[in-house]
């Protein structure tokens, strides 16, 4: 999985959507400690940098040091490499010194499908505080822009399916179908997330680079095929009203949280 975002790092920290500072707030006020955070998947970092706005300290994991070589820095965040080959106990030290139980907050924010979730899972319950711990898991699998834009996408999109990875159905499905075995604060369960709603300021390039940077892109490319050709970037360009129009478009995303 590591490999599918190593080749666009770069373009993945520039494109990819930022999540509003009232969500960090509102998981931070789920836990009555704020010790340690641990953002798995964390990518290029924006969601272990927003936690280090509430939490003493942030642990960043991912499998990908590519996408890390491009984090984002904050002196209370601490990124580490999380090879596959790890073991359970070796992810415990370097995450919590050893210590289990002693998390505060664990998220996963667009990455959660990707996982061997009993393997996770077993983690979590091993890291997570069993009086106050809380896990957040969260995705996005649409933008809405326009009636006429997103009739236009819906062709592009089909056309992208058959290079995304089995695994990617959970995102797809909304996060309805993911397992999710713990106990509801009020914010989505397993079988019912709950949706959010995240509006956001987007220009055409903008867009262009997020659409680059999805898996299915670099996959088909690898393979010969360019999903993205000159032509099908032109008639997105006049739907969208020209390349300077700024829009204001809502990423569609679905959240599920709980505790032990």
């Amino acid at each position: 999985m590591a490999g599918l975002f190593d080749k666009q790092a770069e373009v993945y920290l520039e494109a990819r959507p930022t999540y509003p500072k009232e969500w960090y707030m509102k998981l931070a006020a789920l836990t009555p400690k704020h010790s340690l955070a641990w953002d798995v998947g964390t990518g290029n970092g924006q969601a272990a940098c927003s936690l280090s706005e509430h939490y003493q300290q942030v642990v960043g994991s991912d499998i990908s040091e590519e996408q890390l070589k491009h984090a984002m820095q904050h002196p209370r965040v601490r990124y580490i490499h999380t090879p596959t080959s790890i073991s359970e106990d070796e992810m415990i030290n370097l995450i919590a010194g050893g210590h289990e139980n002693s998390v505060d907050l664990i998220t996963v924010a667009e990455a959660i499908h990707w996982f061997d979730l009993p393997q996770f899972y077993s983690l979590v319950r091993r890291l997570l505080r069993k009086a106050g711990g809380v896990i957040a898991v969260w995705g996005y699998n649409n933008t809405v822009v326009s009636l006429d834009f997103d009739l236009l996408m819906k062709p592009l999109h089909k056309k992208m399916l058959p290079y995304y990875d089995p695994k990617t159905s959970y995102l797809w499905e909304g996060y309805r179908t993911l397992p999710f075995p713990f106990e509801s604060v009020g914010l989505g369960r397993e079988g019912e997330p709950m949706e959010l709603d995240i509006k956001r300021e987007q220009s055409f390039q903008g867009l262009v680079r997020f659409m680059r940077s999805c898996s299915a892109v670099t996959t088909a490319k690898d393979q010969g095929v360019d999903l993205l050709p000159e032509e099908v970037i032109e008639e997105l360009k006049q739907v969208w009203g020209g390349p300077d129009l700024v829009r204001s478009v809502t990423v569609k995303a679905f959240t599920l949280v709980g505790k032990l």
